[in-house]
C-alpha cells in the first residue's frame, strides 16, 4: 500500500454530496467515473468513509469544483448566471439549462467577457464599442440589414467569393475576426453540439458575446452569422438546429429572422440573382451537382445554399424538408464522428478563446501589466509553462 492510498484526510461528506448535486451528477455517474461502486460514493457522502486523495481529486475535476472545497464546513455562495432564453426547445431537444455543463459554459463565457474588460482597463484602453447604427428589429428588412452589416464589418461579398477553395476551413476564422473587430467577443466550445446547441448570444454591451460549437467550418459560418443577428437585434438567446418551418411563436419569429439574416449575409440576393434569375415558380428539386456548384461560388455549404434558394423561391420547400434535410443532418453527424478539430492543443485553446481575448492576455503579459501566473489563469491553463506555447501558436495565426 503506497503513502497516498493510506493517507486519509478529513473530507466533509456534506461538501462531497453538495459538489455532486451542484454539478448535476448522479451517484452512479460519479462511481463509474472513478471506478468504484455507488455504495462507496454514498458512504463518503454520509461520512461513514472517506476517499483517497487521488479519488477526491478525480471527483473535484469531474464536478468542476476546487479540491479544497471538500474541506469546507458549508457550501460557498455562488453567483449563478441568469438563464438564457432558449429558442430551440420546439425542436424537441431537452432544455440545455438542466445540464450543469451548459450553465458552466455560459458562466465561463461571462467570465471571459469580464476578464477582457478588466484587461482593457489594465492596458489603459477602451473596449471596442459595437456600432449603435447596427441595430434592427423584426420589422426591418433582412436583406437591407445584412447589406448594412457587411458594410459595417468591411467584409465585401467579393472578398468572400475570392477565398481559395483550399482555404475554406478558414472562412469561420475570417468572419470571426471581422466580428471581433466590430466589438463582439467570439468564443468557441465544441461540446455545445452534444446538447443540440449550435451557439448562443449574450447581448450585453460593451462586448456582447457569441459562443459557437464545433460544427463543420461552413456550418460554423452560418451559425456565426445567425448569432451576430441576435447581437443586431439585441436579443440574448440559445440557438439550435431549427430552421423555422412551422409555428408562429415569438421565439420562432426571431429564429426565422436570424436564419434569414444569416442566409442574406452569406449569400446576398443581388449576387445570387446574377447567377440564377428568379423563376416564375419554385423548381420541384435541384440536382446535387448544380447545388454544389452554386454553393462553391459563394464559399458556403450546399445546405446553406439550399436554404437560401428555398427562401427566395427558387426551390420547393418540401424538397428541402423531406429529401435534403435528413441527408444534411446525417452528413453533419458523420463529420462530428470523424473528429474534425485542430490536433494541436495550443491551436484548440486559441480557437476556443479567439484572437481578441488571447491577444489581450498576451499584450497585458508582454507589457508587464499582469504577471506570468495571472496570464496563465486568464487563459485557463493548469500548467503556466504552457503559456509560451500559446504565445508561439498565436504568433503564427
Amino acid at each position: 500500500m503506497n503513502a497516498e492510498t493510506s493517507l486519509q484526510l478529513p473530507f466533509n461528506g456534506v461538501m462531497l454530496k453538495w459538489a455532486r448535486s451542484w454539478r448535476g451528477r448522479s451517484s452512479e455517474e460519479a462511481a463509474e467515473r472513478i471506478k468504484v461502486k455507488p455504495e462507496k460514493i454514498a458512504a463518503w457522502e454520509s461520512g461513514d468513509a472517506v476517499p483517497s486523495v487521488r479519488q477526491a481529486r478525480m471527483l473535484a475535476d469531474y464536478y468542476g469544483r476546487a479540491f479544497l472545497e471538500f474541506f469546507y464546513e458549508k457550501p460557498p455562495v455562488i453567483l449563478e448566471s441568469k438563464l438564457i432564453p432558449d429558442f430551440r426547445l420546439h425542436r424537441g431537444a431537452a432544455d440545455p439549462r438542466q445540464y450543469r455543463e451548459i450553465l458552466e459554459i455560459q458562466h465561463w463565457a461571462e467570465s471571459q467577457r469580464q476578464n477582457a474588460l478588466e484587461l482593457f482597463a489594465d492596458l489603459g484602453e477602451t473596449a471596442p464599442i459595437f456600432s449603435a447604427e447596427l441595430i434592427a428589429s423584426l420589422a426591418d428588412d433582412v436583406e437591407q440589414v445584412a447589406e448594412l452589416t457587411r458594410a459595417m464589418l468591411e467584409f465585401s461579398i467579393e472578398e468572400q467569393m475570392k477565398l481559395p477553395p483550399s482555404k475554406l476551413q478558414d472562412f469561420p476564422k475570417l468572419l470571426r475576426g471581422k466580428m471581433e473587430t466590430a466589438g463582439v467577443l467570439v468564443l468557441r466550445r465544441n461540446e455545445l453540439s452534444d446538447y443540440q446547441v449550435r451557439g448562443f448570444c449574450i447581448a450585453e454591451f460593451p462586448l456582447p458575446i457569441i459562443v459557437y460549437s464545433g460544427e463543420a467550418p461552413t456550418a460554423q459560418a452560418f451559425t456565426l452569422a445567425h448569432e451576430f443577428a441576435h447581437v443586431v437585434l439585441r436579443q440574448t438567446a440559445i440557438s439550435g438546429n431549427d430552421y423555422g418551418r412551422e409555428g408562429s411563436s415569438h421565439e420562432r419569429t426571431i429564429e426565422r429572422w436570424c436564419n434569414r439574416f444569416a442566409s442574406a449575409f452569406l449569400i446576398p440576393k443581388s449576387k445570387l440573382l446574377e447567377l440564377r434569375p428568379l423563376p416564375s415558380k419554385p423548381a420541384p428539386n435541384i440536382d446535387d451537382q448544380t447545388l454544389a456548384a452554386v454553393a462553391r461560388v459563394f464559399r458556403v455549404s450546399p445546405h446553406a445554399m439550399l436554404v437560401r434558394l428555398v427562401q427566395l423561391g427558387h426551390v420547393d420547400p418540401n424538397y428541402y424538408w423531406s429529401v435534403k434535410l435528413p441527408q444534411f443532418e446525417e452528413e453533419a453527424r458523420k463529420w462530428k464522428a470523424s473528429g474534425g478539430r485542430a490536433k494541436y492543443w495550443a491551436s484548440r485553446e486559441v480557437s476556443k478563446l479567439g484572437n481578441l481575448y488571447t491577444g489581450l492576455v498576451l499584450e497585458a503579459w508582454g507589457t508587464g501589466k499582469i504577471p506570468y501566473h495571472h496570464a496563465a489563469e486568464y487563459m485557463g491553463l493548469k500548467n503556466p509553462s504552457h503559456l509560451a506555447d500559446i504565445r508561439r501558436e498565436f504568433g503564427g495565426t
